[in-house]
């Protein structure tokens, strides 16, 4: 991992040690990681994607509207946080890699260092069952 601020670096801790899916984002939407609940949704390993850029993952897992339609980059909730540094909620449907089609809620926050400074977002989301 690149050298990050503290606050990111906590983030990442934090999402180690969660059950629930997580990504973690700098500030212009690289994708700086994800965890292992989240491998399992998007069906491929952090490992062997490593970062990318907003452009690549949020596209290659495919978000999808209620209609399961393809779902624009600014309708997801991280990146309407990357751009407003506000949280974000939304329920959408996700395919990963491997073709599973899933409905997730997702809920994003932004991450603000000690002094005020926008550092990055955050990601958690998990499946919702009812359909």
């Amino acid at each position: 991992m690149a050298s990050h601020e503290i606050e990111i670096i906590l983030n990442r801790q934090l999402a180690d040690c969660l059950s629930l899916p997580v990504f973690i984002t700098d500030t212009i939407g690289n994708l700086i990681f994800y965890n292992e609940p989240a491998e399992l949704i998007l069906g491929t390993r952090y490992g062997e994607t490593g970062e990318m850029k907003v452009e690549t993952w949020s596209t290659i897992f495919k978000p999808l509207d209620e209609e399961r339609n393809p779902l624009a980059p600014e309708g997801l909730p991280l990146v309407q946080t990357l751009n407003d540094q506000l949280p974000h909620h939304r329920v959408f449907w996700i395919e990963s890699l491997t073709g599973k089609i899933e409905k997730i809620s997702v809920t994003s926050y932004p991450i603000i260092g000690r002094m005020g400074k926008f550092l990055g977002a955050v990601a958690i989301f998990w499946e919702t069952k009812d359909t």
